[in-house]
Parts: C-alpha cells; sequence; structure tokens
C-alpha cells in the first residue's frame, strides 16, 4: 500500500474520512485514467494545446496523491503550452505515465475498485 503514491495530503483534505478517501481515490481512477489518455495523445499527434490542457487538468490531482513527478508533468505541460516544436518531451512523458498507470493499478488494489 502506498508505494506509488502517498496519501498523507489526501487524508489530511478528507481529515480522515475514509469514505471520503475512498471517493477521492475513485475520482483519481476516473479522471487522471483519461487525463493521462488524453496527454499521451496529444503529445503523439503534436496537439501542444490540448497536451497543455490535460496536463495541467492532471497537475492538481497528481499533486494531491504525491505521486513523484509533479515537476515532469509541468515540463510535459510547458512543452504545449510554450509549443516547444524543437523539444522531444516523449521521454518525460514516458516517465509520468509510468508513475500514473502504478498509482492506478495500485489504488485500485487498496481500495478494491
Amino acid at each position: 500500500m502506498e508505494q506509488h503514491y502517498k496519501l498523507f495530503r489526501v487524508r489530511e483534505l478528507a481529515d480522515n474520512d475514509e469514505s471520503f478517501i475512498k471517493t477521492l481515490a475513485e475520482a483519481f481512477l476516473e479522471e487522471v485514467s483519461v487525463d493521462a489518455e488524453r496527454l499521451k495523445k496529444a503529445v503523439a499527434e503534436k496537439d501542444y494545446h490540448d497536451a497543455y490542457q490535460a496536463a495541467h487538468k492532471m497537475k492538481p490531482t497528481v499533486d494531491l496523491f504525491e505521486l513523484g513527478v509533479l515537476d515532469t508533468l509541468i515540463e510535459v505541460q510547458d512543452w504545449g503550452k510554450f509549443t516547444k516544436t524543437d523539444v522531444d518531451i516523449t521521454d518525460k512523458l514516458q516517465i509520468v505515465m509510468s508513475a500514473v498507470d502504478k498509482a492506478l493499478v495500485e489504488i485500485k488494489s487498496d481500495f478494491n475498485l
């Protein structure tokens, strides 16, 4: 439990209300999985605007669950925001996607979702 994410800030936000913590975990699974796929597609298609929007939307949740890749996600976001056509962001994207995928699997397991 909590190898690829941390619940410290989630517990603090939820005031240790286990039902609310589970609701936040469910929201993480629903929202982040969709946003991550959107981000992956946008980067592959060099859709800078959509990449920026998807990464920007993911930031608060990635930060709240402390996936450890917030700075890398911000780099991906800025790639889109500033249309960095001369930068290959795929390595950074892979780091973010790996962390998200591991957290998704672990949260599903930990919360029996």
